[in-house]
């Protein structure tokens, strides 16, 4: 592992209570954080790519366009610390605008992916550090000592933070204001509602990757926490739940069968369900709202042409 890198404890026994503590319960959960294995992560490179799955490719495109007014908003030789950072190909378009970047810091649970990083960037971007921090981003966590306390830039892309629910994404938001540290800022991805005419087709792709991502989470078990799914047993499904303003994913039983994970005997009826992710659209105001329960203040909005996107710059909240 990288030096400078916090790895975690145990990981099979970590994946495996992650899983039991979802699947034991009524109705059966997954976290989402267990899609991200290295084969999860080929897979959702993969979805980003497809022609239903707008919020990469806008985001992209926003980021590209917003870049220089985000680096006038922030202090030079600041840190830029992304969450869920499996890739650097979003933060490479702030990099490259903010002023001489102390170092560039990617949290993420998949350590293959943050080691790649480090590879890629130390090539094209000697000039700053890459500090990479294998942890799971929604525990609290300490950033490494070579990461000045002041001067921090947090990102988190993706809408990412759309795959909470709204409590946990509040505690999330007000862990990450403590682990930046005080006159911190924070730029957020954030998709926006739209029909469900655009949103079901980028979570259930006509050749069936977001399928095999969904039900990658069922190989990632097997070959983590030795667990014995058959994961062709179970389909992929896509839903849009009005009332709660949200896309979910499921992956649903063809038949009566049963699996072992970590020791535990788990059955499944017929048609019953894991819920495998959550993914919000909030509107504006809504995740201002959110941003400032958790203590900050929304300082810079930007959003695409079509309004699919928005990016939100956030920092102290005004007394």
């Amino acid at each position: 592992m990288p030096d400078g890198s916090i790895t975690a404890t145990r990981p099979q026994e970590s994946v495996a209570a992650a899983a039991l503590a979802g699947l034991t319960a009524s109705p059966k959960t997954l976290p989402s954080k267990l899609f991200y294995d290295e084969e999860g992560c080929r897979l959702f490179g993969a979805i980003t790519a497809l022609p239903e799955y707008y919020p990469t490719r806008t985001e992209l495109k926003l980021l590209g366009e917003i870049a220089g007014d985000v680096a006038s908003l922030v202090p030079p030789a600041a840190s830029l610390v992304e969450y869920g950072g499996s890739d650097e190909s979003k933060a490479a378009i702030l990099l490259r605008a903010l002023r001489w970047p102390a170092s560039y810091v990617p949290i993420d649970v998949a350590g293959p992916a943050l080691a790649a990083i480090r590879r890629r960037m130390e090539l094209s971007h000697p000039e700053f550090a890459v500090v990479p921090v294998e942890a799971d981003f929604l525990a609290p966590l300490r950033l490494p000592p070579d990461v000045p306390t002041a001067r921090r830039v947090g990102f988190f892309p993706g809408s990412t933070v759309g795959n909470l629910e709204p409590a946990v994404a509040r505690r999330f938001l007000a862990e990450a204001k403590r682990t930046l540290g005080a006159r911190a800022q924070f730029l957020v991805g954030v998709d926006l509602r739209k029909s469900p005419d655009v949103l079901v087709p980028a979570y259930d792709d006509a050749a069936g990757v977001t399928a095999a991502f969904n039900r990658n989470i069922l190989h990632h078990l097997n070959r983590a926490a030795g667990a014995d799914f058959d994961p062709e047993a179970f389909d992929h499904r896509a839903i849009w739940n009005d009332a709660e303003g949200r896309i979910e994913m499921h992956l649903v039983s063809r038949r009566a069968q049963s699996a072992t994970v970590g020791g535990r005997v788990i059955r499944f009826a017929r048609g019953e369900t894991i819920h495998t992710e959550n993914s919000y659209k909030h509107t504006e105001a809504e995740f201002a709202a959110l941003a400032a329960a958790a203590g900050w203040h929304r300082q810079r909005l930007w959003t695409d042409a079509d309004r699919l996107f928005s990016i939100h710059l956030l920092g102290d909240r005004v007394p």
